[in-house]
């Protein structure tokens, strides 16, 4: 069974969220359903419309968590509702939300992965454990990687 890792903004403007996830269902429908298992940090944007298209193909979720304390005051309810619907969920110990933690975060999904799909813009990163971060470091140890950007999509504030 294919496993697909995720990497994405955050930011992404609502119709950009739409066209991402028109996009990230359209990758994933060649996959017969239940027939693949999808690894995500749950975090909002990218990582969120991921793990709600794998769940709608009826496919595995597994949950990267990059510390007990993620994702923090104010989660909303997005994460709790994939959480529970993860069929694994893996607890990093990192006592610190800091660079090192994502980057640990990132490192297990790579060790899980067969590919990558990073919903990104192309653009240089904000630095370790970001999106640009991580795709540099899957193209690096060989992992094919699927960029999902539509025409159009824009981040909030850019």
């Amino acid at each position: 069974m294919p496993v697909i890792a995720v990497t994405g903004h955050m930011d992404l403007t609502p119709a950009t969220a739409h066209a991402v996830r028109a996009a990230l269902d359209a990758l994933l429908a060649p996959y017969p359903t239940g027939e693949l298992t999808g690894v995500s940090c749950l975090a909002p944007g990218a990582d969120t419309l991921f793990a709600d298209a794998v769940l709608a193909r009826s496919a595995r979720l597994v949950a990267v968590l990059p510390s007990p304390s993620y994702p923090g005051p104010g989660a909303g309810s997005d994460f709790a509702r994939l959480r529970a619907a993860a069929d694994r969920v893996l607890v990093l110990p990192a006592a610190v939300l800091d660079d090192a933690a994502y980057v640990a975060a990132n490192v297990e999904l790579l060790a899980l992965a067969d590919e990558l799909v990073a919903v990104w813009d192309g653009g240089p990163g904000n630095g370790p454990g970001g999106t640009a971060d991580m795709v540099a470091a899957t193209r690096a140890a060989g992992i094919p990687v699927r960029v999902v950007w539509p025409s159009g999509a824009a981040r909030v504030g850019r």
